[in-house]
C-alpha cells in the first residue's frame, strides 16, 4: 500500500513545496551531522587513541555508509518524507512500523534535547568572554544545580573550599543558592535552550525555503571556520606529537567508537525531507554520500591537526579546538571556534526540528496518528501543528532535564533505526535486483557466499594479532550478569544473520550494515537498553490504544 501511495505522491503532489537540490540536502546533512561531535566528543576519542583516531573517522564513516547505501535505496525507491519509519512500514509491515517511528523520537525530539542543552552551555561560555555573565539559575537544569550542589556540599564540608570546585559544581552550587524560592522550591531552569528552540520551531513552521536559506547560510559560515582552524593549525602542528600514533594501540582506539559514531547522527535526516526535493531519487542518494565524503574529510583533518598541535592525552576536554588554540595563546582564534560551535548547534537543531514532524505527518497519514498532524499549513505548506508540538516537546523539557540523561537514549535509538534500515534491504531486496526500467540507486550486489567467510577471517586475524580479544565474549564467559545480555542478543544475531547470508547469498552490504550497528548498540549497556525497552513499551501501548484502530491497513482490511 505504501508503494502505491509513493507513486500516487510523486505524480500528484502532496501540496508541499518542492525547494531543495542537491547543494540544499548537502548541506541539510552537514549542518546535522557537524555540530557537538566535531566539536566535543573529537577531543575524548583522541585523548584515548592518539593520532590514530583519524583512522577510527574514516573506518567509522564506512560503517556509516553501509547504512547509508540502504538509505538511499529506500529513499530512491519510496520518494516520501517519513526516513526509517516509511521504509521499516515497506519492508516489515505496520507494528514495527510503529515501533520505529515511536524510536526515531529519540533521535529527533530526544537528541534535539540535548542539542539544545549543549548549545545553551556554548552560548553563555560565549557571553561571558565578553563579560556578559547569565545566572547560573537561568541557565543550569534543575537535575544538574540539584546534583551539583550535594557533590559540591560533600567537598566543602570535608575541606574544599569554593573557589577550588570545579567550574561545572560552582555553578551547580551557586544556582542552587542563589536561586529565588517559591515554597521552598527553587526556580532553576535552562532559559537559553528554551528560547533557541523557540525560534528554530518558528524558522522551521514558516516555511521549508526559509528553512533552506537558514540552514545554508550557517552551514558555509561553520565549514569556512573549520577550514580556517585546519589552515591555521598546520602551522603550529609538531609531527613528533604524531608518534607513537596509536600509543593505545586498537583498543584504545576502539574506546572512541561510540563518540565517534555519535559524531556522524544525522545523514540519515536528509530523508524526511522527500517530499520537498526537486528530483528525491536521484539527489537525495547523492546528498547523503556527498555530506558523508565532506563530514569524513573535515573529521580527519581537524583531528590530525589537533593531535599534532599538543600532546593528545591532553585533549581530553568538553571544548577541544577551543581548548588547543587558547592553550596556543591564539585567543582570537579561539573566539571565532565559540562562535561557530554556537552556530553549529543551531543548525543541528533546524535540521531535527524539520525531520520529526515530517515523521509525524507520515505516521499520521497511515492512520497510526490523528490527521492533524498530517495537515499543512495553508500558507506556509509546512506541517504546522507537528512542528509546535514538536516546540514543545524539545523546548520544556530542555528547561529541566539532564544532559547526561538523553544522550545515550539518542545514540541506541538511531543504531536501531540503522538495524531496521538495513535489515530491510534484505527483505525487500536481498539479492540487489533492478526491475523494469527502474533508474533510482541500488545497494551494490556483492555475494555473501564470498564475502562473509574472509571478512570474519579477517576479523579474526587483526583481533588475535592485537591481543584485542573478541568483543563481549569475556563478559559472557567470565563475568556473566545481566550487563552480559546485550553481547548474548548480538551474538545470537551474528551467527543466526552470518548462516542465513551463507545459505541464502543475500546481499554483502546490508548484513556488515546490520550486524555493525548490532554491535555498536551491544556496548551501549544494560542500563541504556532498559530504558529504551521501556520507551518501546511505552509506544506499544499508544498503538494498541490508537492506531491500532484507525490505521489504514485496519481500514483496508473491513
Amino acid at each position: 500500500m505504501i508503494l502505491h501511495d509513493s507513486s500516487d505522491l510523486a505524480l500528484h503532489g502532496t501540496g508541499m513545496k518542492r525547494t531543495l537540490g542537491v547543494f540544499d540536502l548537502t548541506a541539510l546533512g552537514v549542518a546535522a551531522i557537524v555540530g557537538a561531535g566535531i566539536f566535543s566528543t573529537i577531543g575524548n576519542a583522541a585523548a584515548t587513541g592518539g593520532p590514530a583516531v583519524s583512522l577510527l573517522f574514516v573506518f567509522t564513516a564506512i560503517a556509516c555508509g553501509l547504512s547509508a547505501m540502504c538509505y538511499a535505496e529506500f529513499a530512491s525507491a519510496i520518494p516520501i518524507s517519513g526516513s526509517a519509519y516509511t521504509y521499516a512500514y515497506a519492508s516489515f509491515g505496520e507494528l514495527v512500523a510503529w515501533i520505529i517511528g515511536w524510536d526515531l523520537i529519540m533521535e529527533y525530539a530526544i537528541g534535539n534535547i540535548a542539542v539544545a542543552i549543549s548549545w545553551s552551555g556554548y552560548f553563555t561560555g560565549l557571553l561571558s568572554g565578553f563579560g556578559i555573565h547569565i545566572y547560573s539559575f537561568l541557565a543550569t537544569d534543575y537535575l544538574t544545580a540539584f546534583r551539583g550542589y550535594h557533590e559540591a556540599l560533600d567537598l566543602i564540608q570535608n575541606g574544599t573550599s569554593i573557589p577550588n570546585l570545579s567550574p561545572a559544581l560552582n555553578e551547580a552550587y551557586q544556582a542552587w543558592t542563589t536561586a529565588p524560592q517559591i515554597f521552598n522550591f527553587r526556580l532553576i531552569a535552562d532559559i537559553p535552550a528554551f528560547f533557541i528552540v523557540v525560534a528554530i520551531t518558528w524558522i522551521c513552521y514558516i516555511g521549508i525555503r526559509e528553512s533552506k536559506r537558514a540552514n545554508n547560510m550557517m552551514v558555509l559560515l561553520k565549514v569556512g571556520v573549520l577550514i580556517l582552524v585546519i589552515a591555521a593549525g598546520a602551522f603550529y602542528v609538531d609531527p613528533a606529537n604524531w608518534s607513537p600514533f596509536a600509543p593505545n594501540g586498537l583498543p584504545g582506539v576502539l574506546k572512541g567508537i561510540s563518540g565517534v559514531f555519535f559524531a556522524y547522527i544525522g545523514f540519515d535526516a536528509i530523508s524526511t525531507t522527500a517530499e520537498e526535493c526537486k528530483n528525491p531519487k536521484r539527489d537525495l542518494p547523492r546528498s547523503m554520500f556527498y555530506s558523508l565524503l565532506i563530514t569524513t574529510v573535515l573529521y580527519v583533518l581537524v583531528s590530525l591537526v589537533l593531535t599534532g598541535m599538543v600532546p593528545f592525552d591532553q585533549l581530553g576536554v568538553a571544548d577541544p579546538l577551543a581548548f588547543v588554540f587558547a592553550k596556543l595563546h591564539l585567543a582570537k582564534l579561539s573566539g571565532i571556534i565559540a562562535i561557530s560551535a554556537v552556530i553549529a548547534m543551531a543548525s543541528v537543531l533546524l535540521v531535527f526540528q524539520l525531520g520529526q514532524p515530517r515523521i509525524w505527518m507520515s505516521m499520521s497519514r497511515d492512520g497510526l496518528l490523528p490527521p492533524i498532524f498530517a495537515k499543512l499549513h495553508p500558507k506556509y505548506r509546512t506541517p504546522g501543528f507537528s512542528t509546535i508540538v514538536t516546540g514543545f516537546l524539545v523546548a520544556l523539557p530542555a528547561l529541566f532535564m539532564n544532559l547526561t540523561e538523553v544522550t545515550d537514549l539518542t545514540s541506541i535509538g538511531t543504531l536501531f533505526a540503522f538495524i531496521l534500515v538495513s535489515g530491510g534491504i534484505l527483505i525487500i531486496n536481498p539479492k540487489g535486483s533492478r526491475t523494469g526500467n527502474d533508474k533510482g540507486f541500488i545497494v551494490p550486489y556483492l555475494n555473501s557466499r564470498y564475502y562473509i567467510p574472509p571478512t570474519l577471517l579477517i576479523v579474526g586475524f587483526i583481533l588475535a594479532y592485537t591481543h584485542a580479544g573478541v568483543p563481549g565474549l569475556e563478559n559472557i564467559f567470565t563475568n556473566y550478569s545481566i550487563h552480559s545480555i546485550p553481547y548474548i542478543l548480538f551474538w545470537l544475531t551474528t551467527i543466526i544473520v552470518t548462516i542465513l547470508s551463507i545459505v541464502k547469498a543475500w546481499s554483502f552490504i546490508p548484513v556488515i550494515g546490520l550486524l555493525t550497528n548490532f554491535y555498536l548498540m551491544s556496548e551501549l549497556g544494560i542500563t541504556n537498553w532498559t530504558r529504551f525497552g521501556v520507551w518501546l513499551v511505552i509506544g506499544l501501548l499508544f498503538y494498541f490504544s490508537y492506531g491500532i484502530f484507525h490505521s489504514k491497513l485496519s481500514e483496508a482490511k473491513i
